[in-house]
């Protein structure tokens, strides 16, 4: 018996070896949806197809899009197979709220794959001059808000509830879009907007004569990063050291999220949900240095306890490598039910009529928060 047991494990070890040495299966031409052309998303996604054809001579081609809709629009429809996106197309598309919460989107059955935890800090930013060291410093001050982009919105929104402040405790300043917003700090117009580090804007401020700084999130303020998290739980306590006035030597302590967020449907083919993570991985130290943050998409920098479920595919993968664990599974199924309470209350608003969009959106959050209040989850307040 104890030979039979030696062998079978033997032959058990040399099963999983072969899967682990196998080469990679992808098609020969990817393709990714990924923010606008010059983004940092962007370009980390050229970084990483320049690695895909390099080693497999696979073609990734790289659609950008200009917001959450454009780069989840073609994951749906099956015109690209995954999405280097943001929180906005990955968190707010499978809550359903926002622009996801219009009557021909609704909760989408988002599903990850990686994520990349870089050096950068994505937070709000202020000008120098203005003397803000922390986030209540924001009080009184000009903020920026980006008309038709409800997801920076909202992530200002909940930033100034750490310092319990709201946008009546600030002079709120419209702008057509994050460029405008960020240019607005440069030309006096605002003091504050959100951004990432290493942002070509972020270092365009740090370079003006007006400067740039981090109000600090404290980490200690756990009543802070409750009422945070109370609106926006997919950001984290970060010491940021990469980016514009940032180092190792003179790190920023304040909030961010992952980014980009390598996502897909629960529809997609498993087979190449795994072999795309699993390309990932074994590309890595190709485009590693290729783009700023590429860093951030580690092996040991992955979190498996975000706030969207992973794939099927990528979670087959991430189980070979030893790195999901029984809690990780127990997390993911937890966000999988959120997702089907989610999916009944769309189900049963849309089978009601209404007088109109208006009309809708009020029953689409009453009924929201109703089911998921009684599936027993938190819905999240949000600044519709």
């Amino acid at each position: 018996m104890k030979t039979a047991s030696l062998t079978t494990a033997a032959l058990a070890a040399a099963v999983l070896a072969g899967a682990a040495h196998a080469q990679v299966k992808l098609p020969p031409t990817l393709s990714w949806s990924a923010y606008d052309v010059g983004s940092g998303g962007y370009n980390q996604a050229v970084a990483i197809g320049n690695a895909l054809k390099q080693k497999y001579n696979v073609s990734l081609r790289v659609l950008p899009g200009k917001n959450d809709i454009s780069r989840n629009l073609p994951v749906r429809e099956g015109q690209v197979q995954f999405s280097a996106n943001g929180v906005g197309g990955a968190y707010l598309a499978q809550e359903g709220v926002f622009e996801f919460g219009a009557p021909d989107w609704g909760p989408q059955p988002v599903r990850g794959l990686m994520l990349n935890t870089s050096d950068q800090v994505l937070t709000v930013v202020a000008a120098k001059d203005t003397g803000v060291r922390t986030v209540a410093d924001l009080k009184g001050k000009r903020v920026a808000w980006v008309i038709g982009a409800p997801s920076l919105n909202q992530n200002i929104t909940a930033m100034l509830a750490f310092a319990n402040l709201t946008w009546e405790d600030v002079k709120k300043v419209e702008f057509g879009g994050f460029g405008a917003a960020m240019d607005g700090i440069v030309n006096n117009q605002v003091d504050a907007a959100f951004t990432s580090s290493i942002s070509g804007k972020a270092y365009q401020i740090a370079k003006s004569p007006r400067g740039l700084v981090y109000p600090i999130f404290s980490h200690k303020d756990k009543a802070g990063w409750a009422r945070m998290n109370a609106m926006a739980p997919f950001f984290f306590p970060f010491m940021g050291t990469e980016g514009a006035e940032l180092s190792k030597d003179h790190p920023a302590e304040s909030a961010t999220y992952p980014y980009p967020i390598l996502m897909t449907y629960a529809a997609q083919d498993a087979e190449l949900t795994y072999n795309m993570t699993r390309a990932m991985v074994e590309t890595f130290d190709l485009y590693k240095s290729a783009a700023p943050g590429n860093a951030g998409w580690a092996v040991d920098r992955q979190n498996f306890a975000w706030v969207i479920p992973y794939h099927d595919g990528a979670i087959r993968y991430w189980k070979e490598l030893g790195k999901w664990t029984p809690a990780d599974q127990a997390h993911n199924d937890k966000l999988l039910a959120r997702q089907k309470a989610l999916a009944d209350a769309w189900g049963q608003v849309k089978k009601r009529s209404h007088a109109d969009d208006k009309a809708f959106t009020a029953d689409w959050q009453k009924t929201r928060a109703a089911v998921l209040t009684k599936a027993g989850f938190d819905p999240v307040q949000t600044s519709w």
